[in-house]
C-alpha cells in the first residue's frame, strides 16, 4: 500500500488524501454501532463508533484481513456537530480499536440512517496485497 501525499500539501491529520494498493479487494457494507445480536447497547456517539469499528474488524477477519488492510472509509453521521464535539474522544477510540491506520476517509452528514437508533454508519474498503 502506498500513501499518496503531494509534496507541497500539508499532511492530513488522522487520514490520508489517497491510497494506492494492489491485491484482493474486500468491500464492507455500512457498519453501525450495534452488537452481534443487532442490538444497540448505547445511544452515545463515541460508544457506537467503538462498536462499529469492532464490527469492521470482525468482518475483515472473515476475509483474512485486518485494520492494516483498510484503504478507504466513508463515515455517515446523523449529526455533524455531534461528530465534531467528540473528535478528541473519537480519535482515541479509533486508535484503540484500529491502531495507527490512516486510510483515505470521507465524512458526510445524512438526514437519517436505516437503523433508527444508529448515530453513524461506516463503510470500508480493504485490500490484501498480492
Amino acid at each position: 500500500m502506498k500513501i499518496l501525499q503531494p509534496e507541497n500539501w500539508p499532511k492530513p491529520k488522522g487520514y490520508s488524501n489517497g491510497v494506492a494498493a494492489k491485491g484482493t479487494h474486500i468491500f464492507l457494507a455500512g457498519m453501525v454501532g450495534w452488537n452481534e445480536h443487532e442490538k444497540f447497547e448505547s445511544i452515545d456517539f463515541v460508544a457506537q463508533a467503538r462498536q462499529a469499528l469492532k464490527n469492521i474488524l470482525t468482518v475483515l477477519k472473515e476475509g483474512g484481513a485486518d485494520a492494516s488492510h483498510i484503504t478507504r472509509m466513508t463515515w455517515y453521521f446523523v449529526d455533524m456537530e455531534e461528530y465534531r464535539a467528540s473528535l478528541k474522544q473519537l480519535g482515541a477510540v479509533y486508535t484503540e480499536v484500529l491502531g495507527k491506520v490512516y486510510p483515505a476517509m470521507t465524512g458526510i452528514q445524512v438526514a437519517g440512517l436505516v437503523e433508527k437508533d444508529a448515530r453513524l454508519e461506516i463503510e470500508v474498503t480493504a485490500i490484501i496485497p498480492d
